[in-house]
């Protein structure tokens, strides 16, 4: 009858999402600022840690750029495949 539809906007943070995968799956990378992308001249961070975010690190910045800003940063190549793998639903 009076129902009324309640709009809710949810914002989430992914940024991380896919590093903190790469962390979770790889014990040595954790605390260690992580990026997803590759180390390469035209390369760009797909996404970013947290502890690569306290350097000013973050997704679609050109990787060069994101090596300038922390040069103890460490680059895990995107593994589409292995991450569907991974997922369940």
């Amino acid at each position: 009858m009076g129902e009324e539809r309640v709009r809710k906007i949810i914002h989430i943070d992914m940024d991380a999402f896919y590093a903190s995968v790469e962390q979770r799956d790889n014990p040595t990378l954790r605390g260690r600022p992580v990026v997803v992308g590759y180390p390469a001249k035209r390369g760009v961070v797909a996404a970013a840690s947290y502890e690569a975010g306290r350097f000013g690190v973050r997704s679609a910045r050109p990787s060069t750029v994101a090596m300038r800003k922390c040069a103890e940063l460490v680059f895990v190549p995107p593994s589409l495949c292995a991450r569907k793998k991974r997922q369940t639903y």
